[in-house]
């Protein structure tokens, strides 16, 4: 995860990434939109590609990116977490819940047996 998010530190991967958005791009579509070199086009989509964020397929002679749902994804996911701390806990709290008031419900049954027993 940590290198998605120092990839996304620089301004031209992430216009790279908003690039890719679109759908499936060459480096040379790329290079077009952006005002840097075919080779630092090339070396921003090597870095998006290991750090998870990008994907590339070869067709004939050229290769396609395209953005890596699965890594965007995972940084969405983190991100939310974020906003959210106690989300991980939120399905166990529940079920916490549940058996607490399961708990009550024995007990109150419990006692009303006992009441009518000892009358």
């Amino acid at each position: 995860m940590d290198g998605a998010f120092e990839a996304l530190g620089d301004p031209t991967r992430r216009q790279i990434l908003e690039l890719l958005a679109g759908g499936e791009q060459t480096v040379s579509t790329v290079v077009a939109a952006l005002p840097i070199s075919q080779p630092a086009v090339s070396q921003h989509l090597k870095v998006l590609r290991d750090a998870g964020l990008v994907t590339a397929r070869a067709e004939g002679t050229r290769r396609l990116y395209a953005l890596d749902e699965a890594g965007i994804e995972a940084a969405r996911a983190w991100l939310a977490g974020l906003g959210d701390p106690l989300a991980p806990f939120a399905q166990p709290l529940d079920a916490l819940e549940t058996e607490v008031a399961r708990g009550r419900r024995s007990r109150g049954r419990s006692s009303a047996e006992q009441r009518r027993r000892s009358a």
